[in-house]
């Protein structure tokens, strides 16, 4: 049977893969948001989003499909950026994605798990603070100065907050690590619908 999203019009293809730049993070955000508020001896304050998926917790199997998400968005995603943004962030941004998929296939709570999990996170927090400063290149170049500016910020505030998540104060991290990559989950949506917009 012939791929339908291949025999779309370009620009109905370029919405549906730019939909998933907006789906797989607002679908995570919204995961980790309910279920850290409802979870019992849980903090959002202070305990990471991982725990929600721990091994044995309650909110594992609804914490690891907000991963499993997020992870097949991105690279779907990535194509349409990729097209309309020169440069590496659509790199940045598929590799975000995959590096998502480590942290869902390597959860917390086995004896060699927690430190291949700790690899995909930290690969998973670059690649998202480098995307939007990756895009903010090509976009000076094309004369959209103050989304250069933006993207630069969003990136550099995004770094800043999440490496602050792991090497600040505990009782904070995990405020911390939701400001985080809520910053980086807000440059990839935005810029999804831009492109969405474009493509009609």
């Amino acid at each position: 049977m012939p791929d339908m999203v291949a025999l779309a019009p370009p620009s109905l293809r370029a919405r549906l893969f730019a939909a998933a730049g907006i789906v797989g993070p607002a679908v995570f955000i919204a995961d980790w948001a309910t279920l850290g508020a409802r979870a019992k001896n849980y903090s959002p304050v202070s305990d990471a989003i991982s725990e929600l998926a721990r091994m044995h917790a309650p909110t594992r199997p609804a914490m690891t499909a907000g991963f499993i998400v997020l992870g097949a968005a991105l690279p779907t995603y990535a194509v349409v950026l990729h097209e309309h943004l020169d440069g590496p962030a659509w790199q940045f941004a598929a590799a975000h994605g995959v590096a998502t998929l480590g942290v869902a296939a390597f959860a917390l709570g086995t004896p060699t798990s927690g430190t291949i999990h700790g690899v995909f996170a930290g690969l998973a927090y670059a690649c998202l603070a480098a995307t939007p400063i990756a895009a903010s290149g090509p976009l000076r170049r094309g004369g959209h100065d103050a989304l250069a500016r933006t993207s630069i910020g969003v990136g550099l505030a995004c770094a800043a907050v999440l490496v602050a998540s792991v090497v600040g104060p505990t009782h904070v991290h995990g405020l911390l690590q939701r400001i985080g990559l809520a910053l980086g989950d807000a440059w990839l949506m935005t810029s999804a619908a831009a492109i969405a917009k474009s493509a009609r």
